[in-house]
């Protein structure tokens, strides 16, 4: 034992004492890293979402036969789940991440084959949800952020000496995961899987021919959809006829927008909510602007534009293809999916039946939101790295340095 301490005095005589890191705990240092004003900006689109649910949902309840606020308390409830998992999965490291990404990818997958045999329509026309009795289960809204991942994993592998073709994989499992959307039918969706990995693809280094084939052949699946689903027919003709019906969905949300004005008719005083059976959902903008006027509608467009822009521009930074790659899908998927549920409301695209995240109600898109969020903000928080320009600038140096030797 005395030899031991003579060994240790004389280790600290020749080298010095090795003074011991103190452990950094990890919520001083998630909350030094993630980027604070998206996550004000989430919060603040579900405060929204509560004040639109107590405006929306109350008709439905009571057509329903249900307590008035039966609504409003699943939302409270399922955005607390969703702002839960956000904040625990941005914490994960990103190889974390991305092993539990690719593996819900997997499960997912499995889900989406098996809804034809399980599902369920909710007399929707399209099977999209699990029915399990006390609630449903949408897995395409888990789908997304989680393809996402299992896509930039491929694409990262596939830049690394010796690794898999993964850009060929992803490709072929984007067009399964497309394939069995629309034969839900869920076109919307199918579209936001396509137009997130081309972006991806894109930034991946794809050539411009092939994403230019790639616009052809949606442009055709478009076509040939068109021909041959009544559904996506029905939806496409409802959009391009000059004559709105006042008794749709779209004639009701028209009408909506257009009565509310720059200020809105006033809190309770809406009319929308009466008639439209998805103003809860899908229409939600509808009772929003209505209410509410173009002020709270320009706050919630500036609330999504200030996450998305800020999301990509923190990822411009990053290093890590895998992470670059994930981040930017994730980020361009909440974007659109955002631009499509406003577009739609206000006719400037055809119905898709698609939620707002963190402002619509559902348990299924609510608590997938708080996910890819989560996910969103794990690859953007900050990390001890160099800016991709210094990596730039010290590349241009080297051949110089190399002279001068």
């Amino acid at each position: 034992m005395a030899g031991k301490w003579r060994a240790a005095a004389m280790t600290e005589m020749a080298f010095g004492r090795v003074a011991q890191q103190p452990i950094d705990p990890i919520l001083p240092r998630w909350w030094r890293s993630i980027d604070r004003v998206s996550l004000g900006c989430v919060l603040v689109l579900f405060l929204i979402g509560i004040l639109l649910a107590l405006a929306a949902s109350v008709p439905l309840a009571e057509r329903n036969g249900l307590p008035q606020f039966y609504y409003v308390y699943k939302q409270i409830f399922f955005g607390s789940v969703a702002l839960t998992a956000m904040i625990m999965t941005s914490m994960m490291p990103p190889v974390l991440l991305r092993r539990l990404g690719v593996f819900s990818f997997a499960c997912c997958f499995i889900a989406l084959l098996l809804l034809p045999v399980f599902g369920t329509d909710y007399g929707k026309g399209a099977t999209r949800w699990f029915s399990l009795g006390f609630a449903s289960v949408q897995p395409s809204e888990f789908l997304k952020p989680f393809f996402i991942v299992f896509s930039a994993w491929m694409m990262a592998s596939a830049v690394k000496v010796g690794g898999p073709p993964g850009k060929r994989i992803s490709f072929f499992v984007m067009i399964s995961v497309a394939f069995l959307l629309v034969m839900q039918p869920d076109f919307g969706q199918a579209m936001l899987i396509v137009a997130s990995w081309g972006v991806m693809y894109f930034i991946a280094g794809a050539p411009i021919l092939l994403l230019i084939m790639m616009a052809v052949a949606v442009v055709g699946a478009g076509l040939f959809s068109y021909n041959n689903s009544e559904h996506f027919a029905r939806r496409i003709d409802g959009f391009l006829s000059p004559d709105l019906d006042p008794r749709t969905q779209l004639g009701y949300a028209t009408n909506a927008i257009q009565e509310g004005g720059f200020f809105g008719v006033g809190v309770g005083e809406g009319q929308v909510k009466w008639s439209l059976p998805d103003a809860h959902t899908d229409f939600i903008i509808a009772v929003a602007a209505e209410e509410y006027g173009l002020i709270l509608v320009f706050i919630i467009i500036s609330l999504f534009v200030v996450i998305t822009v800020r999301s990509l521009f923190r990822l411009v930074r990053e290093r890590d293809p895998f992470i670059r790659l994930a981040g930017t899908g994730i980020a361009v998927l909440f974007g659109m999916q955002a631009m499509i549920n406003l577009g739609v409301a206000a006719r400037l695209l055809p119905a898709k039946g698609m939620t707002l995240p963190f402002v619509s109600y559902g348990g299924s898109s609510l608590v997938a939101a708080g996910l890819g969020l989560g996910l969103l903000f794990a690859f953007t928080r900050t990390r001890a790295q160099g800016d991709m320009g210094d990596l730039l600038g010290q590349a241009r140096q080297s051949p110089r340095i190399i002279r001068d030797a």
